[in-house]
C-alpha cells in the first residue's frame, strides 16, 4: 500500500476537488494525508461562532470532521495565512502564503513529505485552477518540495476538464438553465481559462459511486458559501459537476486514462 500526500490551499479545497479520490484510496487500503498550506482565516466567520472561537479555529475543526468523512490519516497544516482572492490586500498581508519565502514553505512540505515517505505527492495545476494566489503557491510549493524530498514521490495535478465545462454551459444554456454568464474560456483571476483543455488531462476519475461520501465531506464546511453552494445543487447538476475528478501527471505520454488511477498508487 502507498501513502498518497494531498495539498491543498484552504480547508474545504479538498472535499470539492479531491475529496472522492481520497476516499477511493483510503477505501482501498492507502494512507491518505491532506496538507493544508492556509489556515483559511478569510473564510466566511460562521453565525454560530463561539465567543471563544476563532474562525481559523472553526475551520481546523471542519477539515478534521472532513478528515473523519473521507477516511484521512493524517491533517496538517504549513501554518500560514489565507491570502484571500487575487488583488486583495491580504495578498500582501505579513505571514501570508502568497507573500511566503518558497523555500521555507516548500521546506516545511518537505518534513511532512519525509516523515510519511510518501509514494504520491498531489496539488494543483500550474495556474491553480483559476488564478487565485494560494493555489498557485500551493502549486510552487509542491513541485519544488516534490524535487527536495528524501523519496521524490510520484507527482499528479488536480484540475478541472475545460472541454467538459463547455460543454455543460453550452447543455444548460440549451435546455433553458441559468448558468449567468459561466465561460470557462475566459480570463480568470490570473488572465488565464479555467482549468486544462482535455487534451492535457492525463487521468479522469469516477467518483460518482461516492458522491455521498463528497457530499458529506462538503457538509463539513457548510460555514462557507462556496461549499453552500455546492450542497444546493440538485443531485443531478452535483454529480455531472462533481461526479468526476480530473488530474494531470508530469512526465506522463499524452492521453486521457479513465479510472484505473487508485489502482496505479501500488
Amino acid at each position: 500500500m502507498s501513502t498518497i500526500v494531498f495539498v491543498h490551499a484552504h480547508p474545504d479545497d479538498e472535499a470539492s476537488q479531491t475529496s472522492g479520490t481520497m476516499h477511493l484510496a483510503a477505501r482501498a487500503g492507502h494512507r491518505v494525508v491532506v496538507v493544508f498550506a492556509t489556515n483559511g482565516d478569510h473564510g466566511d466567520a460562521p453565525e454560530d461562532l463561539a465567543d471563544d472561537e476563532t474562525v481559523v479555529l472553526r475551520r481546523r475543526r471542519e477539515a478534521q470532521a472532513s478528515a473523519e468523512v473521507v477516511g484521512t490519516a493524517r491533517v496538517s497544516w504549513l501554518g500560514y495565512a489565507d491570502s484571500g482572492m487575487a488583488g486583495w490586500d491580504q495578498n500582501a498581508h505579513d505571514g501570508s502564503f502568497h507573500g511566503a519565502d518558497l523555500d521555507e514553505a516548500a521546506d516545511r512540505l518537505v518534513a511532512v513529505l519525509d516523515e510519511e515517505d510518501a509514494d504520491v505527492l498531489v496539488t494543483y495545476d500550474w495556474h491553480g485552477g483559476y488564478g487565485h494566489p494560494d493555489h498557485v503557491k500551493a502549486h510552487q510549493v509542491a513541485m519544488l518540495a516534490a524535487g527536495r524530498a528524501e523519496r521524490s514521490p510520484r507527482v499528479l495535478q488536480s484540475t478541472m476538464n475545460r472541454d467538459a465545462l463547455r460543454l455543460m454551459a453550452e447543455a444548460a444554456r440549451a435546455a433553458g438553465e441559468d448558468v449567468d454568464d459561466w465561460d470557462p474560456d475566459a480570463p480568470m483571476d490570473d488572465g488565464n481559462p479555467f482549468g486544462t483543455p482535455e487534451a492535457e488531462l492525463h487521468w479522469r476519475v469516477d467518483v460518482r459511486a461516492v458522491l455521498d461520501v463528497k457530499r458529506a465531506a462538503l457538509a463539513c464546511h457548510a460555514s462557507q458559501p462556496d461549499a453552500r453552494g455546492l450542497l444546493e445543487m440538485p443531485d443531478a447538476h452535483f454529480a455531472a459537476f462533481l461526479g468526476d475528478e480530473w488530474y494531470v501527471e508530469p512526465g506522463r505520454p499524452p492521453g486521457l486514462t479513465e479510472g484505473p488511477l487508485v489502482d496505479s498508487f501500488g
